[in-house]
Order: C-alpha cells, then structure tokens, then sequence
C-alpha cells in the first residue's frame, strides 16, 4: 500500500480514518493563546519567505494586533538576525518563552537555543520536523493573534509536520516573477491543497525596483508571470514587493521593524480579514 497523503477524495482504500477522518492536530503549549496560525511557505529558496514572514508580522504589529513568528526553518533561521535578536531564549518550570523584538513581536528561533548562533544544525528530518513540534508545544506564545510560521522551502518533512501538527488557518505563498517559478509554486499549491489548507493568496516579491532618478519601475527579471499563476489556482495576488536597497539595509542591520514601506499592506489587511 503506498503512503497516506491523507486526501480521501482521490483515495480508494476504506480505512477507519477514511470513515471517521481524525483531526492529528497537537495541543498548542496550555498556558498560550493564538487566535490564528498563518504558514508562509514558498516552493524553492532565496525568494524572500523569511523576509516576508517578518514584515507581516510588523505590518499586523502596526496595525494593533499581537503577532509570534515561529521560524521553523530549522537548518536556515533567519528570523533573529532580521529583528536583531542575538540572546538565548530562556525556560522555566511552566515551558519556554519566546525573545520579544523591540517592537513586541514574540520570536522563537532554533538559533534562540544554540551555544553560538553560527553553529550549524545537522540534524536529520524527523529531529528537524520534532523542533518545530515543540516549539509548538513547549513555548508559550501569550495571547497572540497571529502566529506566523516561516517554512523551509519545498515540501518535505517540515512542511508536512506544520500541516498535520498545527491548525493552520491559511497559508501565503512567496514567489518571484520568474516563469522558472511557475511550477514550484503550482508544487505548493498543491501540497496545500492535498492537506486541506486554505491558501490565502500569492505574495510575489523582488518583483521591481524603483529608478532613484525618474522614479520608473524596472523589472529586473522580465515580465511577471505570477498572476497568471495566481488566476490559474483561483487565487488572489496579495501584493507585489519591491527590491529596495533601504530594505536590504534595514535587514542586514538587523532592523526590519525600521522598514517604513507599505508593499504588504494588501496582505496584511487579507490576514487581518481572518478575526473579522
């Protein structure tokens, strides 16, 4: 018998789970409270997935809301690095508590727990895919509205483990104009699909950059394929991100907060939409 994808629709085993499917989601930690569950995935690397998953949180920071980012890129944090976070997350009797970023954001990062930041995690898939397991279930995340969980690329063990283990109310797709993209993000879709999470829309980024001197936008990597992407699933295109050498800055720098730019608003409003 081939592996469960746990789709029952193109399914023709009668397995009891097929009678009476099972909700495998886990607990979240008891002391903590997340209105919402947000994934921010992307089908390949170097797209922007991290950096996207932290100005939502910033964008929703600054609308009101309370938000965490759950880096579950576990062999790739970046999340701390972007807010400028460099301390060790701490534990008590009751779990462990999340580092809060200058502007209030509650952050939980594998490198939050290593000795030194720089020490590579060499771990193999189901150790990796058990981290995130308890940063869901061993942090406490107070009183949250929206949780953010930053994904690696693909569709391995980490995002199969966030689908099962978390009640993930949407996801948004990061991608970038190339038509290369195409079929990695069709790839995600899909994934999400099979697992029954609702996508809340496409996220392109890198999309243009702005001439300094006439203020023309330039498509640096051609024409943009992502609506066309975004119309064939059904799907809305929730914003489309610059290359902004000030945003770089503010990143490497370790101050996304800084960042004064609105590119993700629709975004953040589609998000927000959720606790409406």
């Amino acid at each position: 018998m081939s592996e469960c994808t746990h789709d029952c629709s193109s399914c023709s085993q009668n397995c009891a789970s097929r009678e009476a499917p099972q909700d495998l989601h886990e607990p979240a930690h008891a002391k903590s409270s997340i209105k919402k569950v947000i994934g921010v995935v992307s089908g390949k690397g170097g797209v922007g997935k991290s950096m996207t998953s932290a100005l939502l949180a910033v964008t929703l920071q600054r609308m009101g809301y309370h938000c965490g980012v759950l880096d579950a890129d576990i062999t790739g944090p970046s999340i701390p690095k972007l807010f400028g976070i460099h301390g060790r997350a701490m534990g008590d009797s009751e779990g462990i508590w999340p580092i809060k970023s200058q502007t209030g954001v509650d952050v939980m990062s594998i490198n939050l727990l290593l000795e030194h930041e720089s020490d590579p995690v060499v771990w193999r898939g189901p150790v990796i895919a058990g981290a995130v397991k308890q940063f869901w279930q061993d942090v406490i995340w107070q009183d949250v509205d929206f949780l953010f969980v930053d994904m690696p690329p693909g569709t391995g063990d980490v995002p199969l483990t966030v689908f099962q283990t978390l009640p993930v109310d949407g996801i948004v797709v990061v991608t970038s104009p190339q038509e290369l993209v195409s079929l990695i993000v069709s790839k995600a879709v899909k994934m999400a699909n099979m697992m029954n999470v609702p996508i809340l829309g496409l996220v392109e980024n890198m999309s243009y950059v702005v001439c300094p001197d006439c203020g023309k936008k330039i498509s640096v990597f051609g024409e943009s394929h992502t609506a066309q992407i975004a119309a064939e699933y059904h799907l809305p295109l929730l914003a489309q991100m610059p290359i902004d050498p000030k945003l770089a800055q503010a990143a490497d720098n370790g101050a996304i907060e800084s960042w004064q730019g609105d590119a993700l608003a629709p975004a953040a409003d589609a998000i927000a939409g959720l606790l409406k």
